[in-house]
């Protein structure tokens, strides 16, 4: 079950009109883009996404879109559907089923301080509620707390959950996961710092910056597998460095901006997300202007 869930997939962006309303033209020039780049899949309503500034409805329309814009590709596709309401997380993933997803995913509940109890029920709940594969959600800076190895063990323990994504710089727990849970999918969340998690034990990524150098997380990746450590620094120090960038202007609107400066109608992030500085706009553009960035940075773009 697990074994077509591994790879690089891009953290998927969401397309917003002008006015900031789910647009389907721009989510598909966005879709068309990261098909270009040879990634293994998409995780579509994730934190990239914006999703916590969207409703339930907007997600379930963008599944949708999604979906029917990979036609004709072997794509995995991902669904997160992790809301503060377990009722809603239902609706999204029946939905993701009905459409035919891969695999769903989830934040733990965040509204609250919820519990270990009730982060443990709350996912036992969801990975029933269909056929699909679960991939739950370590992630303490969203989620405000930091779950220990028996926690995220038994969580992985569940029938129906394929495995986790791993946001955590606690490359100890992420090692530990990977030797009490061999059979699970560990995807590692950090961009700037992959082959760490990698070599920690992680058999894939999903990531925001891989919607604008997915080719480059492909070769990364790559390269880990087959043990050239020198080739995997040498794209990791080209990530780190992007990464850099995107913190002068806000990491999100400064990946908007980097597909818009590559031709791509993307469209704005939704406020309250800004621009945070307009002084590292052209450091960031002249960055991926360098002869040796460009290559990575194309895209054999499939249909829309």
């Amino acid at each position: 079950m697990t074994a077509s869930l591994d790879g690089m997939h891009a953290a998927l962006l969401t397309g917003f009109a002008d006015n900031e309303e789910l647009d389907e033209q721009r989510q598909r020039n966005i879709v068309r883009y990261v098909l270009g780049q040879g990634l293994k899949g998409l995780y579509v309503g994730g934190s990239t996404g914006e999703s916590g500034l969207m409703t339930p409805d907007e997600l379930y329309e963008q599944q949708g879109i999604v979906k029917d814009a990979i036609k004709g590709s072997d794509t995995t596709l991902i669904a997160h559907v992790g809301q503060p309401s377990l009722r809603e997380s239902i609706r999204l993933a029946r939905n993701a089923e009905r459409l035919g997803y891969d695999a769903l995913s989830a934040l733990p509940p965040h509204a609250y301080r919820f519990t270990s109890d009730e982060i443990f029920h709350y996912y036992k709940v969801l990975a029933s509620a269909t056929s699909l594969p679960l991939i739950v959600y370590e992630i303490p800076g969203r989620v405000g707390r930091e779950s220990s190895v028996a926690e995220l063990s038994a969580i992985l323990n569940l029938p129906g959950v394929a495995g986790i994504k791993f946001s955590s710089m606690n490359l100890m727990i992420l090692s530990q996961l990977r030797s009490r849970h061999p059979e699970s999918v560990i995807f590692f969340g950090s961009d700037e710092t992959y082959v760490t998690g990698a070599l920690s034990g992680a058999n894939g990524g999903i990531g925001s910056t891989y919607n604008v150098f997915g080719k480059l997380y492909v070769a990364l990746g790559q390269a880990v597998d087959a043990g050239d450590m020198a080739r995997a620094r040498e794209l990791q120090a080209i990530a780190r460095d992007y990464v850099e960038r995107l913190f002068e202007v806000g990491v999100m609107p400064g990946i908007k901006l980097s597909l818009q400066h590559l031709g791509i109608d993307c469209g704005p992030c939704r406020a309250p997300f800004r621009v945070l500085s307009d002084a590292g706009c052209a450091p960031l553009m002249a960055f991926l202007d360098q002869a040796n960035i460009a290559p990575w940075v194309s895209s054999e773009q499939g249909k829309p």
